[in-house]
């Protein structure tokens, strides 16, 4: 059974707000009585795991005595993003300018669809990454990237470790 996760994504920001922390996603995955809520949570310097043990009690529940999420059981899940995390939002664009990020693009630019660089800048809805040395050096136009953030499927941080 499908619902909308606004009153459930309202709850979670309000929780989370109060103990400093960001919400970077709220979904729900599975069908049935294999239905999963996840929370993925973040803050400077990083989530602990009882950062993601106390928003679970939490909100867990607030969203029980509420009745928020129709249609039966369902399992709640609260992480991190984890290294290689998902951007979605403009913010995140801006707070990781100087990351190397992996993108899709929804069409492709310059006959590609894939692309792995560093987050060079996000300004006016358009993200900037620079492709490399490797691509510099076979064409000097090549080594920049400009996609517009309507044109962007998926966008992961790459992990530098």
């Amino acid at each position: 059974m499908a619902f909308e996760l606004g009153p459930v994504r309202e709850v979670v920001e309000r929780v989370a707000a109060s103990s400093g922390l960001e919400v970077v996603e709220v979904e729900m995955r599975g069908t049935g009585s294999n239905r999963r809520l996840r929370i993925f949570i973040d803050k400077p310097g990083g989530v602990t795991h009882e950062d993601c043990a106390q928003l679970s009690r939490e909100v867990g529940t607030i969203l029980d005595v509420e009745d928020l999420v129709p249609g039966g059981s369902y399992v709640l899940e609260v992480s991190s993003p984890g290294l290689d995390r998902k951007l979605s939002r403009p913010a995140d664009y801006q707070r990781f300018v100087g990351s190397r990020v992996k993108l899709t693009t929804r069409n492709p630019v310059n006959g590609q669809r894939h692309f792995v660089g560093r987050l060079e800048s996000f300004q006016d809805g358009r993200i900037t990454l620079d492709l490399g040395v490797r691509q510099k050096a076979e064409n000097p136009e090549a080594g920049r990237l400009e996609v517009e953030l309507a044109n962007v499927e998926k966008a992961n941080l790459v992990p530098e470790i």
